[in-house]
């Protein structure tokens, strides 16, 4: 299927955003960004792919943690990058990658404020998963062996990152409906479900940018 639109997925921790994510590409026939905008953006950054995963989706640092990591990723560090806080420099290199695997084309981009990054695209659909507690602690325990309890405790925490994350370095609220083109349960639909939602959104915006082509030319 061609497509001409780009999906970012924000994700509450254990709603199964990463599985919707590729699942959706994968219908569209393009590329599921994940961790692999870490590999991306270290390697046209400069810096060392494991502090960028050290890093990833996490609040900022102190100011002693971050002169310390400095001091030990020097050597990894491009020109661009040098003159600034260490969780600075991470999250512009994500940024950047971000919007350069943007301007290849569609595909599908999970976390990291994707959004905001491509605020100014018109061929972006902003998109943010959810889901009850009840069913992220059920999916968390199959998928990594855990206690219920710690499951909840995980869930909470990552949520609690995320959150920090996003709020601090867009001019958004995280998992706000305001922030995002849809929210969506993925309990509702169910996984495969919520990707037919999606798809056939994608098709719709699709139609209305041909629309809109058409109208200016």
């Amino acid at each position: 299927m061609a497509v001409n639109t780009i999906v970012t997925i924000g994700r509450e921790f254990g709603s199964g955003g990463k599985e919707v994510g590729e699942k959706l590409a994968a219908k569209l026939g393009v590329k599921c960004y994940d961790k692999e905008l870490l590999t991306r953006a270290a390697k046209e950054s400069g810096i060392c792919q494991d502090i960028i995963e050290v890093h990833d989706e996490k609040p900022t640092k102190s100011f002693l943690y971050s002169l310390v990591m400095d001091t030990y990723s020097m050597g990894y560090m491009s020109n661009p990058y040098m003159d600034m806080p260490l969780d600075q420099k991470v999250f512009l290199a994500q940024f950047d990658a971000i919007r350069k695997i943007a301007s290849e084309g569609p595909c599908v981009m999970v976390g990291r404020c994707a959004d905001y990054a491509l605020s100014e695209w018109s061929d972006v659909l902003n998109v943010f998963i959810q889901a009850p507690i009840e069913d992220r602690i059920k999916r968390i325990c199959q998928k990594q062996n855990l206690s219920e309890e710690k499951a909840k405790d995980l869930i909470v925490k990552t949520d609690k990152k995320r959150a920090s994350y996003y709020n601090f370095y867009s001019n958004k609220k995280w998992g706000m409906s305001q922030s995002y083109d849809i929210c969506i349960n993925s309990s509702v639909l169910g996984i495969d479900g919520t990707v037919a939602l999606l798809e056939s959104m994608v098709q719709a915006k699709d139609s209305k940018l041909l629309v809109t082509v058409q109208t200016q030319a």
